[in-house]
This record gives C-alpha cells, structure tokens and sequence, in this order.
C-alpha cells in the first residue's frame, strides 16, 4: 500500500469487504468520540483527541486491527475481547467477526477519559 495521506486515500485503497468493516469502525468511534479529529499516524488511519493519539485501525492480509494504543485497556476490557485474538495493544477482528458496537465505543470513551487524566 502506498503511504496514504488521508484516511480517505487509506480506506480506497482497501478491499471491498474490509474496508466496510473499516469504515463501521470509524463510525463508531466518531460517534465515541466526536471531538475528536482524524488523521494517519503510522500509516494507518488514526484519531487523536487532547493532543494525544486515541486509537487506530488498519487492514491486513487476513485481518483487520483496532489499536487502542494502551495495552491496559486491552487488559480492562479482556473478559470483553474474548473470542477475538489480542496482543498487547492490539485486538484483531474480521469483516466476518466484527467488533461489537457497544465494545468499541466503551474503548473509545475509556481511552478518552485516559488520555484527558494523562493532559490534566
């Protein structure tokens, strides 16, 4: 994939039925967080709200990934998660096997209030 510039050149460039998966993501996490603004950091697309990075999503070969950019979060919600492969601070799902709705706007808000906690 050639380094997008936008998260719009980014999800173009994704396969039909990943990039609806994709784009559900983004939904939901505007709706989480809807001050927030978008933007590519590490080639991927990416949210960042007081100055810090939120979260990202990106595609893969056989997956998708949703990046909660803290790996305690992904601890937090493991109970949550189960039945989706995580590592760290990642969590992988499929077009097939998306993430729950409610889920994601739960991380969105939880990194939300950990990234407001870490500028105050």
């Amino acid at each position: 994939m050639v380094k997008p510039a936008t998260v719009e050149e980014y999800l173009a460039a994704v396969p039909e039925k990943p990039r609806a998966a994709l784009e559900r993501l983004r939904r939901l996490v505007r709706e989480a967080a809807p001050e927030a603004t978008e933007g590519i950091a590490w080639q991927m697309p990416a949210v960042k709200a007081h100055g810090r990075w939120l979260v990202g999503y990106a595609v893969f070969k056989d997956h998708c990934s949703f990046f909660p950019m803290s790996g305690a979060l992904v601890e937090v919600f493991a109970e949550d998660l189960q039945g989706f492969v995580t590592t760290k601070g990642t969590i992988h799902f499929t077009p097939e096997q998306p993430l729950p709705a409610a889920l994601v706007k739960k991380m969105v808000k939880a990194r939300l209030e950990e990234v407001s906690a870490r500028g105050a």
